[in-house]
């Protein structure tokens, strides 16, 4: 069992920079590939981005290609989602999730997909003004 939980979330004006945090406890967190999701009002979960267990290889959504960067910190058990850029349509909850794997992100679909994810946080907040 892995917990997770977001945090950095804050209200912010459109062109300004970002960095969420997700801190992972539990059993063996470095094990996991991690994924960040995100939901905005009245819309379906959808996905931002995800790492594999090493780091070594990403994938990204295209709306957020480009501009937002994940990375992973496997001593410290953390994953960091970097955005710039960020646009009024960026605005909703991002949440953190994990799925016990060790395999290479090569083809990008079944990253995408909420169900393949094993533990979700709770999530936070992002706000973006114009």
């Amino acid at each position: 069992q892995v917990q997770l939980v977001e945090s950095g979330g804050r209200l912010v004006q459109a062109g300004y920079s970002l960095t969420l945090s997700c801190a992972a406890s539990g059993r063996t967190p470095s094990n996991y590939a991690m994924g960040w999701f995100r939901q905005a009002p009245g819309k379906e979960r959808e996905f931002v981005a995800a790492i594999s267990w090493s780091g070594s290889s990403t994938t990204y959504a295209d709306s957020v290609a480009g501009r937002f960067t994940i990375s992973r910190d496997n001593v410290k058990n953390m994953i960091y989602l970097q955005m710039n850029n960020l646009r009024p349509e960026d605005t909703a909850v991002y949440y953190c999730a994990a799925v016990r794997t060790l395999q290479r992100i090569t083809d990008a679909s079944p990253w995408t997909q909420t169900a393949r994810y094993e533990h979700w946080g709770r999530g936070t907040q992002v706000s973006v003004f114009s």
